[in-house]
């Protein structure tokens, strides 16, 4: 399946089985980058200017909004949920949702979803600030990544220092995996140094679209840690497009449209391996990203529709206190809240907060969602409605 890849080379590997014994395969070590873009059809070049025209469309929405961070917490909450989901830890939406940044959730699916958001936080303000990437940046996502998980060990944010294989059940052979990234050591810490010059140096031979594409085969080729290195490579790519200008915001959700065609996804990145299939990578690749850009503008323009209309609402009914209007701000950055949540937000008291509440549910803005006594827990369901659909 490898043996003719023009995108890198078999090495011989070897170990010990519990169950199996002694045994002996071959990992794939993929090529350096090239500096220039690979042989590309017309069909993919075009899949490439209709990404970009959709991520410029994206690009537009997002500026004209009064507060770009505020609307980002809903699309990265909804990222945070389809990324974990294609790596298997599944949670409801509603239920990370409906996470206050400031608790920790009781759930261990939603606490590990959770943990993306907070990694993704890290490395928007990373960027924001100016720094650029780095191979300590990564090891701090993947340690914001498996924090109390059963990978919170020893080896978090640590380049890996053991084999790793993809797509084997547990207790199959290791020739049974459907693929065996670079065996640890000095050279495959050297290719993921390589890997990271690469992205962070300027190239006018590549477009920004094409480079972040070309990142995501390398860096999940290479699959520099235990854990999280789907989530963590998806989020490269839109800290790519952000910092090389493409997206002033970093409001992109790609997951969704991945984990819709997870086959084919790793179909596509394992094409590359096998025959140097770069052009059809990149043109799934580019469909992905214009999709995505595509829904989350309209998502973003849709969220601040509402946003006016809800506030609107609240000035009809007579509500002059700041306080109502920052609560339906809230509502948006954090769709399913408690009157708890509310106090510590707006920081306010607890009976301040409560009749915040009262007057927004009154005014036809907010109202219970779910019909518990203890706990209750409030939502803007105009807002919820469009995270939903």
């Amino acid at each position: 399946m490898f043996a003719n890849s023009p995108t890198g080379v078999l090495v011989p590997i070897g170990g010990t089985d519990p169950r199996w014994g002694a045994w002996s395969h071959v990992a794939f070590v993929p090529n350096n980058l090239p500096n220039d873009t690979p042989e590309l059809s017309v069909a993919t070049f075009n899949a490439v200017a209709r990404a970009r025209a959709a991520l410029a469309a994206l690009d537009a929405s997002a500026r004209q909004l009064p507060n770009p961070a505020l609307l980002r917490q809903p699309t990265l909450r909804q990222e945070a949920q389809s990324t974990s989901a294609l790596e298997g830890t599944f949670a409801p939406l509603e239920d990370v949702l409906g996470v206050d940044t400031a608790e920790q959730p009781d759930d261990a699916a939603v606490r590990e979803v959770f943990n993306y958001v907070f990694a993704a936080e890290h490395a928007f303000q990373w960027i924001e600030d100016g720094r650029p990437l780095t191979v300590g940046l990564l090891e701090s996502l993947q340690r914001i990544l498996v924090r109390g998980t059963t990978s919170d060990t020893e080896q978090a944010g640590r380049l890996r220092i053991s084999q790793v294989v993809i797509g084997r059940h547990v207790g199959a052979r290791v020739h049974d995996a459907r693929f065996i990234p670079p065996p640890p050591g000095i050279d495959f810490e050297a290719r993921v140094r390589d890997f990271i010059s690469w992205v962070t140096q300027p190239n006018d031979e590549i477009d920004p679209l094409v480079m972040a594409g070309m990142a995501h085969y390398q860096f999940e080729t290479l699959h520099p840690f235990n854990d999280g290195n789907g989530r963590i490579g998806r989020l490269l790519i839109v800290l790519q497009l952000h910092q090389s200008g493409v997206l002033s915001e970093p409001t992109l959700t790609v997951s969704p449209w991945f984990e819709a065609r997870r086959a084919e996804y790793y179909d596509r990145l394992l094409a590359v391996s096998q025959t140097g299939d770069w052009d059809g990578w990149i043109r799934f690749f580019a469909d992905g990203v214009a999709s995505a850009a595509t829904t989350t503008a309209t998502q973003l323009t849709d969220l601040l529709r509402v946003q006016q209309v809800l506030k609107q609402k609240v000035r009809a009914a007579g509500l002059r206190a700041e306080n109502a209007t920052r609560l339906v701000d809230f509502a948006l950055a954090q769709p399913i809240f408690t009157v708890r949540n509310v106090e510590r937000h707006l920081q306010v008291t607890y009976t301040r907060a409560n009749a915040l509440v009262g007057q927004l549910i009154e005014a036809e803005v907010l109202r219970q969602h779910g019909d518990t006594a203890y706990g209750r827990r409030f939502t803007a369901p105009d807002v919820l409605a469009i995270l939903l659909r």
